[in-house]
């Protein structure tokens, strides 16, 4: 007889909602990049929630950018001016994001939180469009269409001790 399966205890869930998710590709001096992007975002007002690094093939940065929806023709604009600044490949954008927050005390600990959080999204056919961790939590941005699905799917598999932190639109 198989034992039923436990949810996983967890400190909580935030989600917000009202983002949009921009890309700086193929970045060939990587180094500077990140000053140069995010102090330039810092000038114009433009709050970054969450940002994804990585490095492709040929030692190209990539970054990954989440923001309010509101910012997202001004970051455009922005970002297209810098562009050859910092050499890119290409700028992308996707709006309508959401970003899905699992956090907890000492999630380093729980290793399993991170594969049950994704195996759990992916279950419904859902593609994550950029993957943040820290020590205490993990985030992921997903299609804002998305979003009741995927809260809905988390709550079956994580004990949350409290109804789910919706951050305000205008965060």
């Amino acid at each position: 007889m198989k034992k039923p399966t436990e949810k996983i205890k967890v400190g909580g869930i935030m989600q917000s909602d009202g983002r949009a998710l921009v890309k700086v590709l193929a970045v060939p001096d990587h180094a500077s990049v990140a000053g140069t992007v995010l102090g330039a975002m810092g000038e114009k007002g433009i709050n970054i929630e969450l940002i994804a690094s990585s490095y492709d093939l040929d030692d190209c940065g990539n970054f990954a950018l989440v923001i309010d929806q509101k910012d997202l023709d001004q970051a455009l604009e922005l970002m297209e001016k810098i562009k050859p600044i910092i050499s890119a490949g290409a700028i992308s954008y996707t709006p309508d994001v959401a970003v899905i927050t699992v956090f907890g005390p000492h999630l380093r600990e729980k290793p399993h939180i991170h594969g049950l959080m994704f195996s759990s999204i992916a279950a419904l056919g859902i593609s994550s469009l950029a993957i943040s961790t820290s020590i205490s939590s993990v985030s992921c941005v997903i299609e804002a269409q998305y979003l009741d699905a995927t809260i809905n799917s988390l709550s079956k598999v994580f004990d949350i001790p409290f109804e789910i932190k919706k951050r305000p639109k205008d965060y």
